[in-house]
Order: structure tokens, then sequence, then C-alpha cells
């Protein structure tokens, strides 16, 4: 996504969410948004395989 694309889609969802940002916090949440797309990108590009199962509890 480039920053263009992600400036966009903090304001509409700043917009749906009726949450303010102020002017000079919005960089930061525009490349913290950026940061958490290449991360979330990282785990849907992982593999796995067709046959596995969601884990029925999450125990850490």
């Amino acid at each position: 996504m480039t920053e263009s694309e992600l400036a966009q889609l903090v304001d509409l969802m700043a917009q749906l969410l009726q949450l303010p940002i102020d002017l000079e916090h919005r960089p930061g949440v525009i490349a913290n948004l950026g940061r958490t797309a290449e991360i979330a990108q990282l785990v849907m590009e992982f593999p796995l395989p067709d046959e596995i199962e969601a884990a029925p509890l999450f125990e850490p």
C-alpha cells in the first residue's frame, strides 16, 4: 500500500469510527498502519496446509 492509500484509509476509518485524529498525530497513525500492514502481509503469506484445523482453545 502506498502512503497516499494509507492516508486515505486512515481518514476514512477515522470518519467511520467518528474518531478525530489531531493533525500532529496523523503522520504517526499512518506510519503505524503501514507497519501493521507489513506485519499482516507476512502472516497472511505463511503457508498452511489445507488439512489444518483451528485449535479449540488457545493456551500461551
